[in-house]
């Protein structure tokens, strides 16, 4: 047998590896980097851990043991097909299921685990005006005063501040946790959640999510501008947000960026409307310099795409530095001057054989001499527009809402994309 030499003289760290696996497959139960027992048991079928001890450093409430073991408890439901009530039932690539999302969610296990690309969750914010419905084990006011030790054995209040909003906040954790942990095992490796919410429950559902999903695939917090306060406070809350979170981010696109923009179609179409009515290139441009000019307060992010050509409306970019490292050196010879032109500080960042094809396709732009450093044109319709954190209504964030909430109601938005 041939013998192996581990590299950097040691052997591998067995260990390690399989703890990192594990926190893969059960990131709830590892807590600063270090396994909870109790909680990976429980995950694992054992159902005597379920008493409701002290719990280590994280978000506890009375009820985590038991909203953890819904997750794990099998659904006795299940799915009936309405092809009556569909519409194209043969043909349709869509699902749309009536019920409890809970029991949905265990439902979706069998067929769906690990093959879910998105799912956006419109949860009801705990405003106090939606019914928060429990899931078999519904505590009142009495035996949450007693689990959380504001009231003795023999009836009375320890303190005359009776935290009711502790139990408000308790009611949404137990009915929010075991639908985030059933979400989180549709998704395929490179899959998201969107989820949307308020002030309300904005750093609990972080928290939760956090524990469910691990803190190191948490992609961002959206801040959504959807309302003006007429009632307003101290300070006028006119925003929600949605949490975006990953399965494995390491499996996800680094850069997130969208080749759908409503000013670039708006560019792309003007460039080719005048494209056809203006021959000679210095009228085209003319024309669309005018148009610009009047429109240009209402073409933001693509505001600096001020020329254009047979080829459509396009701006000069600097991408031809290269960026934070020294690049590639050659000259570029200015078309009328005849001389190099000024190079970037750090070179360029495309090989000489690049730079000859942008040159022959036209995608160079060169200033009045050789002393200004020549720019890439990029056309509108190359244009890639980025996530931002804050969005506005009108910014293309559709909010996707259920029927009202009410008591009679357990129909909180759920969508997934395969």
């Amino acid at each position: 047998m041939e013998q192996v030499t581990p590299h950097d003289g040691e052997s591998a760290d067995i260990v390690a590896e399989n703890i990192e696996q594990l926190q893969t497959i059960f990131p709830e139960a590892f807590t600063e980097g270090k396994v909870n027992f109790d909680v990976l048991r429980q995950l694992l079928g054992d159902g005597s851990v379920l008493d409701e001890g002290e719990e280590k450093f994280g978000l506890n409430w009375h009820g985590k043991k038991k909203a953890r073991q819904i997750a794990l408890t099998p659904s006795t439901g299940t799915l009936r097909p309405c092809p009556e009530e569909s519409v194209d039932w043969d043909t349709t690539q869509n699902l749309f299921i009536d019920g409890d999302n809970l029991e949905v969610l265990k439902l979706l296990q069998k067929s769906y685990a690990g093959k879910v690309k998105m799912i956006y969750i419109d949860p009801p914010y705990n405003t106090g005006k939606e019914f928060i419905y429990p899931d078999n084990y519904q505590d009142n006011l009495d035996t949450y005063l007693r689990y959380t030790g504001q009231k003795g054995e023999d009836g009375l209040k320890f303190s005359s501040n009776t935290d009711s909003s502790g139990r408000k906040h308790t009611n949404w954790l137990n009915m929010m946790y075991p639908r985030l942990k059933l979400a989180r095992s549709l998704l395929r490796r490179d899959g998201v959640i969107f989820i949307s919410i308020d002030e309300n429950e904005a750093d609990n559902l972080k928290t939760i999510c956090n524990d469910i999903y691990g803190e190191e695939n948490f992609l961002g917090r959206l801040v959504w501008k959807n309302a003006t306060d007429n009632n307003p406070t101290n300070i006028a809350i006119e925003h929600e947000y949605v949490l975006v979170y990953s399965r494995h981010r390491s499996d996800i696109e680094a850069v997130w960026k969208s080749t759908v923009s409503d000013i670039k179609d708006v560019l792309i179409n003007i460039g080719e409307k005048l494209a056809a009515e203006y021959s000679p290139d210095d009228d085209l441009q003319s024309a669309y310099t005018e148009w610009f000019r009047e429109n240009r307060s209402q073409l933001w992010p693509l505001d600096r795409y001020k020329y254009i050509d047979r080829g459509g409306v396009y701006t000069g970019s600097q991408s031809v530095h290269n960026p934070g490292k020294e690049g590639y050196r050659y000259d570029v010879i200015h078309p009328t001057t005849g001389k190099a032109c000024k190079q970037p500080l750090m070179g360029y960042r495309f090989p000489e054989e690049t730079m000859q094809t942008l040159l022959a396709e036209n995608r160079i732009l060169f200033g009045d001499d050789h002393d200004k450093i020549i720019e890439l044109k990029v056309y509108a319709s190359e244009f890639q527009e980025k996530l931002p954190s804050v969005l506005s209504l009108m910014e293309g964030l559709v909010p996707m809402t259920s029927e009202p909430y009410s008591q009679n109601t357990k129909k909180h938005l759920i969508t997934l994309s395969l």
